[in-house]
């Protein structure tokens, strides 16, 4: 039974019984007005569906004489519209019937000449098809000119635009036109098509193959198509290589593996190697699944590369960090022979593990424990590689989340002497732990000398630090000029990647357009300028409407300005948002505490949440506050004295929040950093010891005497610092009783340092 074929347009469709045979007797403009007729359609949109349904009969001259027919610039003309509406309104979408129809038919026309180029391959006049296929690409550029969104568009018009930057550079080639070949297949790769993975890969492999094959030298990229800082190939052997690396990070391999009929690999054997596909691209979780498959105990569970694996991948989750202590454990019992090696990496996988668990313990004991653990395994892995610059930056945050500065200060530099400074991370943590030093000029300098040897496009996270510490020096207006630039550089970003790329990211070392304009929106309330602090909100939430950011910031905007209701709604909704979020929970309490002794119990059990999440200064003043307001005179000076120790780091980071939350771990202690470690370098000459002094009271009590009146009370506040003298009296057995302990106060408890 012949297939019965139809058409559909404008939301119609017609059977092409009748089309086909009007097409059959040669009357092409009956079989024209036949579909005009029937679907509501244009002069070019039904030449385009009779080209269509031509080639699709195997009719390619007759579609041929069809498709010349047709104008490709009314097209265009009919597309032109679509690139204004993506930029109206702010962004936001538009779906109008009268927009939805104009882009079917211009995918249609589009279509057509695609289809034209196809027919003009059939026929051996690959030039002309050459030249037809190009022209569709020009005008879906000319029409798209930040690139082909991944909204906005009609599938059908995404899948022509595939299909022909794939087919252009084939055709170039196969006229012989090397050159115009390669052109083709760079602007297939460099130009925002908007391409789906698997036709991206085809042509990356596509153009590697003809690079290696093809006879003909390949000079670099031209200028225009070059990023400040990128890597440039200088040959046909070095593009090719890159291009083959880049399609090795997709999970490409990993499929055709799976594809693999079984007992071609050994299945512990192809598990292995999907894994490190899946990890490579992406994909922990299924690598991870792939990897305990293979180290069941049924399988091979001393396999080192894949107990390495699998520790590296539970070394970034938290929720896996005990699973991957294990994995680490058993690598290292398993590097032997020919693969001692190996212990080194099990050593520092051991390290991340273990630093890892340390975040989500529950008690401060064993999270001490599990930091000293961290710093032996990494101290013992960096004996075995003492040239790992990875090891040697994993050193320097584990060593500042420790509080130990100094040693972080150390190997901050020496990554950066290691890696030639050519690592920004490196210039990061020493700029953060300079900053938790309170040394922000140093910093300042530090930031200064990084942008230097950073390229233009890579500067953004160091001008976001740079502004920040001109905040912590109390310099508003350089700050306000920096974050400008940055304001300049990311908004030139945008319009060298598309305006896809300007969204909200959650990654730490990028920086968005939405975070510049919210930290000038915060800037800008910290100096009363509300005006210009709503504008700067408007800018932030037509990028990303609904955020926490914006609506702590909103709250203090609105509380500043007495508008207290509105304020706690703000805060409100931003932990609707965002459950966890600190600073609301924070500024909660404060309103609560405002509001009479009623609402006391639900200021300190939220200013409570704040501090278990995450410590916080200013929860401490708040729950101070609460306390005194409550008759608990002891916890209210303790909330004071924390409040005291408001140690700005002034960068926000992934590594500025680990030195800052390490720094009030000891929660019953106040204590000054710089004292701290001056007098822990002077008392490890003295066998470690420390004495622990008790404020003294207004009464003029004694130190002894107020320490064994309050030796029973978990209250009690201590002041500690170091001496070069041995504790003797009192002071030895008082200091470990209000610990918690007994006999001698161990020292790793007091100054959370491991040697």
């Amino acid at each position: 039974m012949e297939e019965v074929r139809e058409v559909c347009g404008n939301g119609l469709c017609m059977k092409t019984t009748k089309v086909e045979a009007k097409l059959d007797q040669g009357n092409i403009h009956e079989a024209e007005s036949s579909l005009r007729e029937g679907l509501s359609l244009n002069f070019e949109e039904a030449r385009a569906l009779l080209g269509r349904l031509e080639y699709q009969r195997g009719n390619v001259e007759g579609a041929l004489r069809v498709f010349d027919g047709i104008d490709l610039q009314a097209a265009i003309q009919r597309l032109q519209p679509l690139a204004h509406r993506q930029s109206s309104k702010k962004g936001r979408l538009r779906t109008d019937s009268t927009h939805t129809i104009s882009q079917h038919a211009a995918s249609l026309v589009l279509e057509a000449i695609y289809l034209k180029a196809k027919s003009l391959q059939k026929l051996g006049r690959v030039t002309e098809a050459a030249h037809e296929c190009k022209s569709v690409l020009d005008a879906v550029e000319k029409i798209f000119y930040h690139g082909i969104p991944d909204v906005l568009v009609d599938n059908k018009l995404q899948e022509t635009v595939c299909y022909a930057v794939e087919l252009l550079p084939e055709l170039w080639k196969q006229a012989g036109c090397d050159h115009e070949a390669m052109f083709a297949y760079r602007r297939a790769l460099l130009s925002q098509w908007n391409l789906e993975n698997n036709c991206c890969a085809r042509i990356q492999k596509g153009f590697a193959m003809f690079l290696l094959y093809g006879g003909v030298e390949a000079g670099p990229p031209s200028l225009a198509v070059q990023i400040d800082g990128s890597y440039v190939p200088r040959n046909n052997l070095e593009e090719a290589i890159l291009l083959l690396m880049i399609l090795m990070r997709k999970s490409y391999l990993a499929k055709q593996l799976e594809k693999a009929m079984p007992g071609v690999f050994h299945r512990v054997d192809r598990w292995k190697v999907m894994a490190f596909c899946y990890s490579g691209a992406g994909l922990n979780k299924v690598a991870l699944n792939l990897l305990r498959k293979s180290l069941h105990n049924h399988e091979k569970p001393d396999d080192l590369t894949c107990l390495l694996l699998a520790a590296k991948i539970c070394s970034e989750d938290t929720l896996l960090a005990v699973e991957g202590m294990g994995y680490a454990q058993r690598a290292i019992v398993n590097a032997l022979g020919v693969n001692e090696h190996l212990k080194g990496v099990g050593l520092r996988m051991l390290g991340l593990c273990l630093g890892k668990q340390s975040k989500v313990s529950s008690s401060d004991f064993e999270r001490s424990h599990l930091q000293s653990e961290a710093l032996k395994s990494l101290d013992g892995a960096i004996d075995l590689e003492c040239n790992n610059s990875d090891l040697i930056f994993e050193l320097g945050v584990h060593y500042a989340e420790h509080r130990n500065l100094n040693a972080a200060l150390h190997y901050s530099t020496q990554f950066i002497d290691a890696t030639g400074g050519s690592i920004l991370k490196g210039w990061r943590l020493l700029a953060l732990v300079l900053s938790a030093q309170q040394r922000f000029s140093e910093a300042e300098v530090v930031t200064d000398a990084a942008l230097d040897e950073t390229s233009k496009w890579e500067q953004g996270p160091l001008l976001r630090m740079k502004a920040k510490l001109k905040i912590a020096q109390s310099l508003p207006m350089d700050a306000i000029e920096t974050y400008r630039y940055l304001l300049a550089l990311v908004q030139a970003q945008r319009k060298s990647f598309g305006p896809l790329r300007s969204l909200p990211q959650i990654e730490d070392d990028k920086v968005n357009e939405f975070e510049v304009w919210h930290g000038l929106a915060n800037l800008y309330s910290s100096l009363s300028h509300w005006k210009d602090a709503e504008i700067c909100l408007e800018k932030a939430r037509a990028l990303f409407e609904y955020s926490a950011e914006m609506m702590h910031t909103e709250g203090i905007i609105c509380e500043e300005r007495g508008k207290i209701n509105e304020a706690l709604a703000a805060y409100i909704n931003a932990l609707l948002l965002e459950p966890g979020y600190v600073p609301c929970k924070v500024l909660i309490g404060a309103v609560l505490s405002k509001m009479g002794s009623k609402v006391l119990p639900a200021a300190r059990s939220i200013l409570s949440d704040a501090l278990r999440i995450q410590p916080n200064h200013m929860a401490w003043y708040y729950l101070g506050l609460v306390h005194r307001d409550d008759g608990r005179i002891g916890q209210h000076k303790k909330g004071k004295e924390k409040k005291k120790g408001n140690y700005n780091l002034s960068c926000d980071g992934e590594y500025s929040w680990r030195i800052w939350r390490s720094r009030f771990r000891l929660l019953i202690f106040d204590y000054r950093m710089d004292v701290m470690w001056t007098g822990y370098a002077s008392a490890t000459d003295h066998n470690d010891e420390v004495v622990a002094i008790a404020e003294e009271s207004d009464s003029g009590e004694t130190t002894a005497e107020l320490v064994g009146r309050q030796r029973h009370d978990e209250k009690a506040f201590l002041r500690i610092f170091f001496r070069t003298r041995p504790l003797t009296g009192t002071h030895r057995g008082a200091v470990p009783l209000l610990l918690g302990g007994g006999g001698r106060c161990p020292n790793h408890l007091l100054v959370g340092c491991s040697r």
